[in-house]
């Protein structure tokens, strides 16, 4: 009788924080523990080994989950904090990629990087997040969202000596990526989100298969499904580019009107600080949108009023009852202290709007 009503208050609990009016998200990653890896860095090596990793990750979950607690955020993550970066973790997984064989590509246009090859048809031969979504399931009654790179990002952080064929190996990740995404549901994840910074930057293919290839990553799935689109981290590579596009930034004028013919639930998209015209939401009426409100490229600390002049700004564009307030992008290169306050202003800012809404 204890058990069952234990599942009763939080089944009831988390109906009430997935109905809230603007409920509060991060984009995905926050930074990792100086003791589990070096801050402010991505693809950080991790300072322990073995037994001791396995529950010093455990132990960062847990530390995410409660700082994403008391800053109110109301759909919870693992901030990334079991891998070491959001595409590569999942790949390595997978068999028929070597990552002993190493080729230098260029990420997004933008800056080269060594990355492994697919060598041989790929595919999963097990679970790769699901016991750490479980572990996340067991840590909160509040909704839960999982993410996974998406199909066209994935092919674009490796060198292709098999396939030989973008598009192909796309249609193969997404498979593997629905397999996937179907068990973190059975795990009770409750939000399923794709990280496709790819698709601000080819947007042919991204129209042409790329969101295709998406649906197929989420056939069958009852959960809700998102897309997160940015302009990446915060990090030199991506600040540079930044500087080269111009007065307005208008990257998702060219794939929003196939997105919202899309079967995706909610688009994630940057926002605050970023040159990205706000009347571009209008483009995707009708979805769900997270609206990024913080600024991940600074260590400013937004004040909450910031955060809801932000989201006054998207609410002319998206109906209260879909807009979800989030980060631009994941907080990793940033100090825990920075990213703590970051998520503080978003979950305040947040408030003041609901509110105001409420008045």
């Amino acid at each position: 009788m204890v058990r069952q009503l234990r599942r009763l208050n939080s089944s009831k609990y988390k109906d009430i924080a997935m109905t809230k009016l603007l409920p509060t998200s991060t984009a995905g990653s926050l930074p990792k523990p100086s003791w589990l890896a070096t801050p402010q860095t991505l693809w950080s090596p991790w300072k322990l080994e073995g037994e001791a990793l396995i529950a010093g990750k455990q132990d960062a979950l847990r530390l995410a989950v409660d700082d994403q607690r008391r800053a109110g955020i109301d759909i919870v993550g693992d901030g990334e904090q079991t891998r070491q970066h959001f595409v590569t973790t999942f790949i390595e997984h997978l068999d028929g990629v070597d990552f002993e064989k190493r080729e230098t590509v260029r990420i997004r246009n933008r800056y080269d990087a060594s990355v492994p090859t697919v060598v041989g048809a790929v595919s999963r031969s097990r679970p790769v997040f699901v016991e750490d979504a479980r572990f996340l399931r067991a840590q909160t009654d509040q909704p839960i969202k999982w993410t996974l790179p998406g199909p066209m990002t994935m092919i674009d952080t490796l060198y292709d000596a098999h396939y030989q064929s973008r598009e192909k190996l796309a249609w193969e990740f997404a498979q593997i990526l629905n397999q996937e995404a179907r068990e973190l549901e059975a795990a009770g994840v409750d939000i399923i989100q794709f990280d496709e910074p790819a698709f601000n930057v080819f947007f042919d293919e991204a129209n042409d298969w790329g969101i295709a290839t998406l649906e197929r990553a989420i056939e069958g799935l009852k959960c809700e499904t998102a897309v997160h689109i940015c302009y990446g981290y915060g990090i030199k590579a991506n600040t540079d580019w930044k500087k080269t596009l111009g007065s307005e930034w208008r990257q998702y004028e060219e794939i929003f009107p196939n997105l919202r013919k899309s079967k995706i639930d909610i688009i994630s998209l940057e926002c605050h600080h970023s040159r990205v015209p706000m009347d571009l939401i209008e483009l995707i009426r009708g979805k769900r949108v997270m609206v990024g409100a913080i600024d991940v490229a600074s260590d400013t600390v937004e004040t909450p009023e910031e955060v809801a002049d932000t989201l006054r700004k998207a609410l002319e564009f998206v109906d209260a009852d879909k807009l979800y307030p989030s980060t631009n992008c994941g907080m990793t290169p940033l100090s825990r202290r920075v990213a703590n306050g970051k998520l503080k202003a978003l979950g305040a800012g947040a408030e003041i709007i609901r509110k105001e809404l409420a008045a």
